[in-house]
């Protein structure tokens, strides 16, 4: 124990209180939730902010925002909470067939909608009393989502190099073309495919990627006339209009997104992209979650090669 520290000010129920607070931005939300009186819960954030000098949760309208501190500590206030829960106060030895809980999972979009039924079918296959929530994260807020929603694991395209999470490849996908064969030609020339309209899958809304580099090393550039949060949307958008997407293989693949349209390797180079599931680095020894992991990564490399056959 680190004697230079002063640990008469340290109270685990501020970090349960600093929990509450930033899962739900409000003080009278927390108050309710942790049961207790608001007027205590903004005496322990009053505690919160001279124990870490900081603001912390500054209101913004109606909500308590939290400070850039404070996102850097909430991962590390929540590893010490279920270090806690799992390490010191569950003694029972987790059994599948008997847990009754709730599995609570990030997903992608794209991974959503290929992978949910699956990955559910395959959690009650082995825990028939659990339940599922799916909740929808993308690369730049799954860690916020993760603390928030305090998720047990996260599937996608996403990426995280950082201690506090820890990944593991589950397969890689290709892309493909799309579009309606009754406006545009299988056998598009980069110029063509350049030339027509280009809908794009951005949940920030961001209109440039990769490809747009490589169009302009060949004096080529494409109109990105719209984007989409979802990939539903982009499939409908595409019927009866000369327009392309670039959609990963997996999701061309499936009838009610594509139903009527046609997919073609890309006219131009475009590079494969990894599904990854990334979970807390404190969640790595529990035993729930390393049986949800082996669950998750079964389900999702069956329903690939299901895809592929």
């Amino acid at each position: 124990m680190n004697s230079d520290v002063s640990w008469k000010s340290v109270d685990l129920n501020l970090l349960v209180a600093f929990s509450y607070l930033y899962q739900h931005r409000s003080v009278s939300v927390a108050a309710e939730q942790s049961y207790v009186s608001q007027s205590a819960m903004s005496h322990s954030l009053a505690r919160l902010r001279t124990l870490f000098d900081d603001a912390l949760f500054e209101r913004k309208g109606h909500q308590m925002e939290p400070t850039e501190y404070a996102h850097h500590i909430a991962p590390t206030v929540a590893s010490i909470l279920d270090r806690i829960t799992h390490d010191l106060l569950d003694k029972k030895a987790f059994a599948p067939e008997l847990y009754q809980g709730t599995c609570r999972i990030g997903l992608t979009d794209y991974a959503e909608f290929i992978f949910a039924p699956k990955i559910y079918d395959a959690i009650r296959a082995t825990a028939p009393d659990a339940k599922v929530s799916f909740f929808n994260v993308n690369q730049s807020n799954y860690q916020q989502r993760s603390v928030q929603a305090k998720l047990d694991a996260v599937i996608g395209s996403i990426h995280d190099s950082s201690d506090a999470y820890q990944h593991q490849t589950i397969y890689t996908e290709q892309h493909v073309c799309l579009f309606d064969p009754s406006k545009l030609s299988a056998d598009m020339s980069q110029a063509e495919f350049a030339a027509a309209e280009h809908a794009l899958v951005s949940p920030n809304g961001r209109q440039q990627t990769k490809i747009d580099d490589y169009l302009a090393q060949q004096d080529l550039t494409r109109s990105v006339t719209v984007t989409a949060g979802h990939f539903l949307t982009i499939g409908r958008l595409l019927k009866g209009r000369e327009m392309v997407a670039i959609v990963p293989k997996l999701m061309a693949q499936e009838v009610v997104f594509s139903d009527g349209l046609s997919s073609i390797a890309p006219p131009i180079p475009v590079g494969d992209f990894d599904i990854n599931l990334v979970w807390p680095t404190i969640k790595n020894g529990d035993a729930k979650n390393q049986w949800l992991r082996r669950s998750i990564i079964e389900a999702v490399r069956l329903g690939v090669e299901s895809e592929c056959d």
